[in-house]
């Protein structure tokens, strides 16, 4: 058998248990993060050192609905028990390292993580929602050409308490900014989501839980490159929550020239497993295609489209704005074609939608402000 490639390495390994991603993420901590325990586990150690049952409940909240961001945040905790805690377990969490505000609404954060990493997330705001796209890695191995997550190396995956805080915080934006709560996540933010797979599913866990922020999971998309065996795995996980696919080109020849991922997951395969998908979850599916101009925004490209769109049980076809970034060769097309596009998928009864790029003021870009 000849040598794997780095993507086929990466998916052999991507369904591990979540606690593989502490063995990168928790090197520099000396000490155990405490969000990586269950209820019980902590229960059994505050039993340990004499504390009152009801203590357990308090930390738990603290923890997953009222949000401390460290130990000595946790008031109605005593002093001795918040030194203890402190002296038994670590607990990294996320910072926001800068914000941009965009004049259409649109809130993009840097945040920072424990060891000194920069991710991002933004807060999409329109009339009948409040959006937050998160991060699911540090970089991305997939190099997609017109993204700017794909010119930073994957350091590492994000742990699925650091997804969790990522929500947390553009929640507390949504309510500073908006006075509402979130409505909706998205993780089309940086990384590749399946390959982050079991921290991701943890995040949707405590961010759906009554005891985590209660989300229904209906309100949430997870929005994938193609990596068509961890499509087929979600399927078999019976999950709850939305799947886009990123498109963005409908023939396979197109489709590896800006995204590599298609070399060894073709169309073909992800039609195959996104049909699987449906039929273990009957959960909506998305089809995301970004607008590039002279490169697939040609009829003949929406004809492509539609074909792709015939033999998959997607409920809408995104059409995106391209937001230009530096290091990138593409731009968006003309008004009139990305019209003309629109009105082929809509007279051959392709359920479309056209979304406006956002943030164009700012960095909003996916990848732009950490690539700064």
């Amino acid at each position: 058998m000849g040598s794997k490639t780095g993507l086929e390495r990466v998916n052999s390994h991507a369904a591990n248990n979540a606690t593989i991603q502490y063995l990168c993420s928790m090197s520099t901590l000396s000490k155990p993060n405490i969000r990586s325990f269950t209820k019980q586990e902590i229960g059994e150690y505050l039993e340990s050192i004499g504390e009152k049952k009801f203590r357990l409940q308090q930390i738990w909240e603290w923890l997953w609905q009222k949000h401390a961001f460290d130990f000595q945040s946790m008031s109605n905790l005593s002093k001795e028990l918040r030194t203890k805690l402190e002296e038994k377990f670590s607990f990294p969490s996320l910072s926001v390292n800068t914000t941009q505000y965009s004049e259409d609404g649109t809130v993009k954060s840097r945040f920072k993580t424990h060891d000194g990493h920069k991710i991002e997330g933004v807060l999409i705001p329109t009339e009948e929602r409040l959006t937050a796209c998160v991060s699911s890695q540090i970089g991305c191995s997939l190099s997609c050409k017109f993204c700017a997550t794909g010119f930073l190396e994957r350091q590492r995956n994000l742990t699925f308490d650091e997804i969790y805080d990522e929500v947390v915080l553009i929640n507390q934006q949504a309510q500073k900014t908006h006075e509402k709560k979130l409505t909706n996540i998205v993780f089309m933010g940086m990384g590749e989501p399946l390959l982050n797979y079991r921290s991701v599913l943890k995040a949707i866990e405590r961010i759906t839980a009554p005891d985590g922020l209660g989300m229904s999971p209906r309100r949430i998309t997870v929005s994938t490159a193609g990596v068509a065996k961890m499509i087929r795995q979600l399927g078999d996980d019976q999950v709850k929550f939305k799947l886009a696919l990123s498109l963005h080109a409908a023939n396979d020849k197109k489709r590896s020239e800006i995204m590599p991922v298609n070399e060894t997951n073709d169309l073909n395969s992800l039609i195959d497993a996104l049909n699987y998908f449906y039929k273990q979850t009957k959960n909506e599916i998305t089809l995301e295609y970004i607008l590039f101009d002279n490169f697939n925004d040609s009829l003949e490209d929406a004809a492509e489209l539609m074909k792709v769109y015939r033999q998959v049980p997607a409920d809408l076809v995104n059409i995106i704005e391209y937001n230009p970034i530096d290091f990138a060769r593409f731009k968006k097309p003309s008004e009139e074609k990305t019209a003309a596009f629109m009105q082929f998928l809509d007279k051959n009864r392709v359920n479309t939608r056209l979304r406006k790029s956002r943030g164009k003021d700012i960095d909003a870009a996916c990848g732009q402000l950490a690539n700064k």
